[in-house]
């Protein structure tokens, strides 16, 4: 009978890239991969350590995979293991550990443990065993848009940020081994692949090269490919928007005017203490520049409220500057203190009052400038990569994205996932969250 395996994700895009692959290799392991709240013979949690709530959330997915079937295996897999190895390994509920170097040997790990030849609760080797980029390759994920990792590992050490230590150094993958899967994944049917890493701004850079040309010059090749549609970057850090770099790829057709630039904060004091190598000014000089080269690119962020020490006055330069920018869309953060950081032994820590009443403040923000962008689309064609079908008050839609990353929705009649659709944007849906677009053969 074949053995059943259930997945839980947590965390980023990068640890849905790598389930994605461990799926794939558990499957062609003879597993059937079931939701996670049913029963199954393996539980695997790709685990997050971003914050000390992130910690607790993969202890209890842990946790309630033992409880669901004691008789089970329960494998905690990536960042919790490597910030937290000892606990975990102490934790009579978690069979086996796996550190994030190795999720690609996922199948191989598992059969060496099944078969006795590793101990209960034992690490299956971690970064400082394997300081090399691991190659993984996604084949089928059976999408329109597929992530594709280039880049692991951060050395920017921000004060309140553990991931260095979860993910290592700056580790880049060879472009080559990126191509092969870019041209895979297009013969697969992928019209559109996203670009992602850990600090995907340092490409390069531990081999002695140059990120912004070796990030252009995979742009570049990648446009090359057939069938890929559109390629659209992960974050980037303020530093990587030059004029070199900014020129270069607006003369590159299929990348996306999309631009998720971390910012955490836009008070210069408070960014010094995070230890961001950039000023709110430069900052500012950078979307400045993506908006001479590109008609009003979808310029979105992270901001941390709440961080140690942020005054009333640090938090409403902030919000004044998110204001000035005219930011699409703002992910907002509660400043939550990580164990093990710098920021951990900063004075003057904010009250949980003082987060949530931030955070709202730039909700507020954030939901009224998003839907003024959107409005700024009403009336113009836009083009939309259809993804999901999904029925509103009983009629048949699908839902899909433009360049810009703006969800839109369409009608289904005559239309499939993985199409490109032009239309003319007729309206907002009710929630404000969707431009409402009629296909230009439905004009005609």
């Amino acid at each position: 009978m074949m053995k059943k395996a259930a997945v839980h994700n947590l965390g980023c895009k990068v640890n849905s890239y790598e389930l994605d692959v461990m799926v794939q290799q558990l499957r062609s392991a003879g597993y059937e991969i079931v939701p996670f709240e049913e029963r199954a013979d393996l539980y695997l949690v790709n685990t997050c350590s971003v914050t000390n709530i992130a910690d607790r959330k993969s202890r209890q997915m842990l946790h309630r995979a033992k409880h669901t079937n004691p008789d089970a295996v329960v494998v905690a897999v990536g960042c919790y293991v490597e910030t937290d190895r000892k606990r975990l390994e102490e934790d009579p509920l978690v069979d086996l550990c796996i550190g994030n170097n190795r999720k690609g040997d996922i199948a191989k790990i598992l059969s060496d443990y099944l078969d006795g030849r590793m101990k209960d609760g034992e690490t299956a080797a971690n970064l400082t065993d394997h300081p090399d980029f691991e190659s993984m390759q996604l084949k089928t994920p059976g999408r329109t848009r597929a992530d594709i990792k280039i880049q692991d590992g951060c050395n920017q050490f921000c004060s309140y940020c553990i991931i260095p230590y979860a993910r290592g150094r700056i580790r880049s993958r060879d472009p080559e081994e990126i191509m092969e899967e870019v041209r895979r994944l297009s013969a697969d049917g992928v019209k559109e692949v996203v670009l992602t890493g850990i600090h995907i701004s340092s490409y390069g850079r531990e081999k002695g090269l140059e990120p912004e040309t070796e990030l252009l010059n995979l742009l570049t090749r990648i446009q090359m490919v057939a069938g890929i549609e559109r390629i659209r970057l992960g974050s980037l850090e303020p530093r990587i928007i030059t004029e070199p770099f900014v020129r270069g790829i607006s003369h590159l057709s299929k990348v996306c005017p999309h631009f998720h630039l971390s910012l955490q904060s836009g008070c210069d004091e408070t960014l010094r203490r995070m230890n961001r190598h950039y000023t709110a000014a430069e900052y500012r000089d950078g979307v400045e520049m993506l908006r001479r080269f590109y008609d009003r690119p979808a310029i979105t962020t992270d901001i941390i409220v709440g961080f140690q020490g942020e005054t009333e006055e640090e938090f409403e330069k902030s919000r004044a500057f998110a204001e000035e920018i005219r930011f699409y869309e703002i992910h907002v953060f509660k400043y939550s203190v990580r164990k093990g950081t710098v920021a951990e032994k900063l004075p003057n820590p904010c009250t949980d009052a003082q987060k949530a009443e931030r955070s709202d403040v730039l909700l507020e923000l954030t939901h009224r400038q998003a839907r003024n962008y959107r409005e700024s689309f009403l009336g113009e064609e836009e083009e939309i990569l259809l993804e999901e079908p999904v029925t509103i008050g009983g009629v048949p839609y699908f839902t899909g994205h433009t360049m810009r990353y703006v969800e839109g929705m369409i009608s289904a009649e005559n239309h499939f996932a993985g199409e490109m659709v032009r239309g003319t944007v007729q309206g907002i849906s009710e929630d404000g969250m969707r431009l409402i677009l009629r296909a230009d053969d439905e004009n005609a």
